[in-house]
């Protein structure tokens, strides 16, 4: 029923019922059933009396992380860490679904587990919301990344030997992806051989462990090897295989072997010590296309001004504060092949740099003298050498926004603009989405709302057609 409901819908609602599966974890399947099921519980109570309801529009749906892990939770003590390890994942930008065993939930629930992971925790292989369309192989493909934690001595020796009689183990067996086991349990058990044994086969099948450590156990009096490894150990180890994961895949990217260069953020323009003139820009859609372009496969520099977003991994960042400094460091990025220039630069600074702060006394405001910044955009694209084969620059308005775009195009001298309603209305600048159009010397492309993540994997992919000569 939910295949041909999803059949007859339109492409907007569908579109709309795709973001809203993919953040909540389901299939779209999964998703209307669900709908429908809330709606005939609202039917059968609306002949009962109301509160009132909010007229607040509910917040935008947003796509999931990049970076998706599945993280299994068996039946031993050390499965209180593992709340510990999903904070700590989700922290690094991680999407973490999480598996627990029947046993697991002896020792932490699923309700702290799914507020924690932000989404429910899959328990039970024969629940019907998720099997209808086969959950398990769903939830065993559908992931960058599986990690037991803990792995007790119980489910080490099933998956060693194949067995399939709960969620976890069948997930276990039917998936094709890495996966990282994190042993916990009494150190005689780990020393025993059949627990050896049964290592020897998994590590033998290319499974992957972190730990266990020597220490005190949660026993009392007992001690010796079979500590689960710590939280951060383990985080470390994941990011150490999605990041060789990431590099196997950018090798076969679509921009394997090309060079970028990127910028993001405002810049900080010194009025004296303490004050400066700047803007609202976050930095979020240039960092996301700087992800985009090195997940194609592309070596990136990054030149960021002022944000407080984290240097994201493998591509060579430069932090500046300054229109001056953002270009010095494009220049010294350059050859490229490709240069983005998604920073809002401030377009004028003061005269001068005052060395004491600026006082306010009875003469009333200072005078501020402006003189224009230097245009990184125009100066780039104007290059008689080492100009990047492909400019990309961003227009942000207010009004007229194609207008303007395809105005700035021509002045500046870039091959593409990437033009955005920044008005309050719009909510892009510091917001999560943003509603772009592609102006090109061939025409505009106007693309629909949607997160700053899925702009930024758009506009990569027309900039591998582009180079790949499919495209203008």
């Amino acid at each position: 029923m939910g295949s041909l409901t999803v059949r007859n819908l339109g492409e907007d609602i569908k579109k709309r019922l795709r973001l809203r599966a993919a953040a909540n974890g389901r299939s779209m399947e999964e998703e209307v059933r669900l709908l429908l099921a809330e709606r005939a519980a609202e039917t059968a109570t609306e002949a009962k009396p109301r509160a009132k309801q909010s007229t607040k529009p509910e917040p935008p749906v947003r796509e999931t992380a990049t970076r998706r892990v599945l993280l299994i939770i068996s039946g031993g003590i050390a499965a209180y860490k593992s709340l510990d390890l999903i904070r700590r994942l989700r922290e690094r930008g991680i999407a973490v679904r999480v598996v627990m065993t029947r046993a697991a939930q002896e020792f932490v629930t699923p309700l702290s587990v799914g507020a924690i992971a932000g989404e429910r925790a899959f328990t039970d292989l024969f629940d019907q919301a998720s099997e209808l369309d086969v959950g398990h192989i769903r939830l065993a493909r559908n992931t960058d990344l599986i990690v037991v934690a803990p792995a007790t001595a119980d489910l080490m020796a099933k998956m060693a030997n194949g067995h399939a009689d709960e969620l976890a183990t069948a997930v276990l067996l039917a998936t094709d992806k890495k996966i990282l086991l994190a042993p916990a349990m009494n150190p005689r058990m780990w020393a025993n051989k059949a627990t050896q044994r049964n290592l020897e086969t998994l590590v033998g099948d290319g499974v992957i462990t972190v730990g266990p450590n020597a220490g005190e156990m949660a026993e009392s009096g007992e001690a010796g090897v079979g500590r689960m490894a710590e939280p951060l150990e383990i985080v470390a180890a994941v990011e150490k295989l999605l990041e060789s994961s990431d590099a196997r895949a950018a090798q076969n990217g679509p921009l394997a072997g090309k060079r970028f260069v990127i910028t993001a953020g405002p810049t900080h323009e010194p009025i004296d010590p303490v004050r400066y003139i700047a803007n609202r820009s976050s930095g979020k859609q240039g960092y996301a296309i700087a992800r985009a372009a090195v997940e194609a496969g592309a070596a990136v520099t990054l030149v960021s001004g002022p944000v407080g977003l984290p240097d994201p991994p493998g591509m060579k960042t430069v932090r500046v504060e300054n229109a001056r400094a953002m270009l010095r460091a494009v220049e010294a990025a350059l050859p490229a092949d490709v240069g983005i220039f998604a920073a809002a630069v401030a377009d004028w600074r003061t005269a001068g740099d005052a060395v004491q702060k600026l006082k306010k006394d009875a003469s009333g405001p200072p005078k501020l003298e402006l003189i224009e910044n230097p245009d990184i955009l125009a100066t780039v694209s104007k290059r008689k050498t080492k100009r990047p084969k492909l400019v990309i620059g961003f227009a942000a308005e207010t009004e007229k926004v194609i207008e303007h775009a395809k105005a700035k195009r021509k002045r500046k001298g870039s091959d593409w603009i990437v033009a955005n309603d920044v008005s309050a209305e719009g909510g892009a600048m510091g917001g999560d989405d943003n509603a772009v159009h592609l102006v090109t010397a061939a025409g505009v492309e106007s693309w629909p709302s949607q997160s700053k993540d899925a702009v930024a994997r758009q506009l990569v992919a027309r900039v591998a057609q582009a180079l790949n000569g499919k495209a203008t």
